[in-house]
């Protein structure tokens, strides 16, 4: 029997990785059961991605550039003439109304960093690359640190809970960080 060409098997396994950790999470996720969801046979998976750590990691880089992910839209939609904490605020509310589930993939794969070493530079990178960005409306570097640290807890506490985006208690935490005299510091 031929082998069937499939230039786009390869993409379909990503893809379908991606839905399922965003769906059923990090622990369903298996060579069988990506071979399931994206319909291909389960051999296919193991001969694109030899471990689930080469599937994780290609899943976390195709995340990180999608554009609801990129970190260079986010700098793109703060404006100079907005303050920062309020420009941040829009963002991150934006970013939360496209609902939990698509957060909470990234937060899967960007954990996953912390036991598969092959995902760590991955998601350094996009720490850093986060970082460049705000730094760019910041004083300094440290400040920039400060928000990334603030947002990823912000937004995992969204995931965690079943409130509301709350939108004055988001922005008043982003300007106290930045020193903003009008946060009731």
């Amino acid at each position: 029997m031929a082998r069937r060409f499939d230039p786009e098997r390869r993409q379909r396994i990503i893809d379908a990785a991606i839905r399922i950790v965003e769906l059923k999470g990090m622990a369903a996720l298996s060579h069988r059961t990506v071979a399931a969801e994206a319909d291909v046979p389960l051999g296919s998976t193991t001969y694109h991605f030899a471990s689930l750590d080469d599937l994780l990691l290609a899943a976390l880089e195709q995340v990180n550039c999608e554009p609801q992910t990129a970190i260079e839209s986010w700098g793109d939609d703060l404006a100079e003439d907005v303050p920062l904490a309020d420009g941040l605020t829009r963002v991150l509310e934006e970013y939360a109304s496209g609902g939990r589930g698509r957060i909470r993939l990234e937060y899967e794969l960007y954990l996953a960093a912390l036991r598969r070493p092959l995902l760590q530079p991955v998601a350094a990178a996009w720490l850093d690359d986060m970082v460049r960005v705000l730094s760019r409306h910041t004083a300094d570097l440290a400040t920039a640190r400060a928000l990334v640290a603030l947002i990823d807890g912000l937004l995992l506490q969204f995931l965690l809970t079943d409130r509301p985006f709350d939108r004055d208690e988001v922005r008043g935490a982003l300007a106290r960080v930045l020193g903003d005299p009008g946060s009731g510091l």
